[in-house]
């Protein structure tokens, strides 16, 4: 790729891409890889899938764009979607472009519920509790929600009101509560920072704190939801009777196509019987490209066609397919194999193998699979991350699976 023009933001792989099919992604060169990254978690059902290019083309012959300032027929479908089927508690659902715009919002949501329902003293709460390791986005707001000092070096100052505690360590978090706390923020599985699944009883005890001290339970589903970790949404693939207050959601739910929302449970806040997705009334956030007739008719393709076809189901059986199969080489590189469904992350055993200078050993291996191959991701230093699409033919999954067992092998 001529990067003249292009600010040199990414690490780009020494390859440019041309096209895909399926799980398969071809460059320039004519070379075939196996596509165990998928667009990190974004292409849900493969490159090129024909009911994504059917809903693309048709509504692009009707409408595109039109302003939110009218109604637009489309996100009132694709919203009774999530709301009825991936999410299945009431409430509702604004849309925008991306993860980081749906995290933005359940973020201000919280706060504006920090004033409705302020402190004793009566001053607003506005704290929201994050977690190390965590990763909500690059937008400023979403930096200082990211529990990751890597990517926030020299945009200081940051978006004042976080607090970091300790992922799935219940004692950190009491410890973190103060008066002017009004909402824990969390991945029930973190991809970026090494694909770290919350435990039960971890989910459970915020949920408790959340209702006993009257803070909104923010779940961000950007990367683990929509069928990705082997249930219509990540936390009810490890806890599915918790209630949350706040989602977000991107990546998978528009199958490549730039889609993002966040859901507002209808639940009441206060004795008049106010629901909680009220506050969020006309003036108090907005997008020029959120929810498209285009974006919405995309979206609503995908998520349809996750759930017709099962495949949340399929991607918990062929998650632990990943797990147990890996797990059988028996490799000394190998330290251990986390996640759920088809958002998995083979931990590299430290000191294992040489790793050259500059590299970690998950970017390290992640370059050995490319030359090979086979494209995966890494999550962390020493995480390499497998997020194959969720309609990924079996013997595509043995074909990657078999490249990444003779990687690690010459290791």
């Amino acid at each position: 790729m001529n990067d003249q023009y292009v600010l040199p933001t990414y690490g780009r792989a020494p390859f440019d891409a041309a096209r895909g099919e399926g799980s398969y992604l071809f460059d320039t060169e004519g070379r075939t890889y196996v596509d165990f990254c998928a667009g990190i978690a974004t292409c849900s059902l493969g490159h090129c899938n024909p009911v994504v290019v059917k809903a693309l083309t048709e509504q692009a012959q009707t409408l595109m764009h039109c302003s939110n300032l009218y109604g637009i027929p489309g996100q009132a479908r694709l919203a009774e979607l999530i709301v009825e089927k991936l999410i299945g508690i009431p409430g509702r659902v604004f849309f925008c472009n991306s993860g980081a715009e749906g995290n933005e919002g359940i973020i201000k949501t919280a706060r504006r519920f920090g004033h409705r329902r302020p402190a004793a003293d009566g001053s607003p709460r506005y704290e929201i509790i994050t977690f190390d390791k965590s990763f909500h986005g690059r937008t400023l707001g979403t930096l200082a929600a990211t529990g990751q000092e890597k990517v926030q070096v020299e945009f200081d100052p940051l978006l004042t009101g976080f607090k970091y505690a300790q992922f799935n360590d219940l004692d950190s978090v009491c410890a973190a509560i103060s008066p002017v706390t009004c909402g824990i923020m969390l991945e029930a599985v973190q991809g970026e920072g090494g694909v770290n699944p919350a435990t039960p009883e971890f989910l459970r005890g915020v949920a408790e704190l959340c209702k006993e001290h009257d803070l909104m339970l923010m779940i961000d589903e950007v990367q683990c939801g929509v069928g990705r970790c082997g249930a219509t949404m990540g936390w009810k693939s490890i806890c599915p009777e918790i209630v949350p207050d706040l989602v977000s959601c991107a990546k998978g739910i528009g199958g490549g196509f730039p889609i993002g929302c966040f859901w507002v449970n209808n639940r009441s806040i206060d004795e008049q019987g106010t629901p909680l997705s009220s506050i969020m009334g006309p003036g108090s956030h907005g997008s020029t490209y959120g929810g498209t007739p285009l974006a919405c008719a995309v979206s609503y393709a995908v998520v349809n066609e996750v759930l017709e076809q099962g495949l949340a189901e399929r991607a918990a059986r062929l998650g632990e397919v990943i797990k147990t199969t890996v797990e059988g080489w028996n490799l000394p590189c190998v330290e251990t194999v986390r996640g759920q469904g088809l958002l998995r992350g083979v931990g590299l055993r430290k000191g294992a193998f040489t790793v050259p200078a500059g590299q970690t050993p998950a970017s390290h291996v992640n370059n050995l699979c490319r030359e090979a191959g086979l494209l995966a991701c890494p999550a962390g230093p020493d995480t390499l991350r497998l997020i194959p699409a969720l309609n990924v033919p079996e013997e595509t999954l043995a074909e990657g699976l078999e490249i990444l067992r003779r990687v690690l092998e010459k290791l």
